[in-house]
């Protein structure tokens, strides 16, 4: 049997074109021809593969949304696949399995085990079981319950909350949730203020409440923070390598990693101690004059 020229040719797909990713200001370049096709605009995708490939991040970026809409809430359980849990967890077990494994979750009040999450997410008032949480950290439980009477919460009402990775988030995130080392943390921090023409970088701390509260106070204040991790983070939410959080409003990650690519593509790389160089640059004596490296010349 002869086949049709046409039929017996296979279509080539493109090769990866690995030498272009591997330089940054080339990659830089191609990520915001992408946003210029999109309206100007990151895709997640892209976000997520500049965070990676630029600043070197380890894990995803953490898309979470908080459903107050029934309506909301009916069409991301009839139009996704997803997972829910088979016990109740910490809040920060959920953001570890979207973060590590690449999970798409739901999350509802009966499936969080944590008391300090329930309290931030307003599925719990303020009980003494709460207030005796805090008081390894204080000096009375007077002053315990000050600290977490300052703790910011979400309105009444929340139904149910998703994570997913950034790039595969079938919903517009509510809030951005990463962990990095703190190098990476600065680089976010200043390219936030640069994007934002706001200075200085503000960051809050809170007991007991990292991730959890990390969430819902950066949701409630709009406000992106750099935080350290709280104890109960550190164990249950998988972050013994001692990175630090993250957390973003939604709508104001693109224009930190948008900023970041044009000012790579400006200054040769985005490292900030090496200006000019890949990420994290040449970790060694600044201005060292005793460190020179020239081109050999062959006789």
């Amino acid at each position: 049997m002869t086949l049709d020229a046409a039929t017996a040719v296979q279509e080539v797909p493109t090769p990866v074109d690995t030498e272009m990713y591997l330089d940054d200001v080339a990659l830089a370049k191609a990520l915001l021809e992408n946003a210029a096709r999109n309206n100007g605009v990151l895709s997640n995708a892209d976000i997520v593969f500049a965070l990676r490939n630029l600043l070197k991040t380890t894990y995803y970026p953490v898309a979470i949304k908080y459903f107050y809409s029934e309506d909301e809430l009916e069409d991301f359980k009839n139009n996704n696949d997803y997972k829910t849990a088979m016990h109740a967890y910490t809040f920060c077990h959920f953001v570890a399995a979207s973060r590590m494994r690449g999970d798409i979750l739901l999350g509802t009040g009966d499936k969080t085990g944590c008391s300090n999450a329930k309290y931030v997410m307003g599925w719990k008032e303020l009980d003494d079981p709460e207030i005796k949480s805090h008081l390894k950290y204080t000096k009375s439980w007077e002053q315990a319950e000050k600290f977490v009477r300052t703790k910011k919460r979400l309105p009444e009402g929340l139904l149910a909350f998703a994570t997913a990775p950034l790039h595969k988030a079938p919903f517009k995130p509510d809030v951005v949730h990463g962990i990095c080392d703190v190098l990476q943390a600065y680089h976010l921090g200043n390219d936030w203020c640069a994007a934002y023409d706001e200075h200085p970088f503000e960051m809050i701390m809170t007991m007991n409440s990292s991730i959890c509260h990390g969430c819902v106070q950066c949701h409630v204040m709009a406000k992106p923070n750099i935080t350290p991790m709280c104890s109960s983070s550190k164990t249950a939410g998988k972050t013994e390598q001692s990175e630090i959080n993250w957390v973003w409003p939604g709508d104001q990650v693109e224009p930190t990693v948008h900023w970041m690519l044009e000012r790579t593509v400006r200054d040769g790389g985005p490292s900030f101690p090496r200006t000019g160089e890949t990420y994290p640059g040449f970790d060694i004596c600044k201005l060292c004059n005793f460190i020179i490296f020239r081109p050999h010349k062959h006789k």
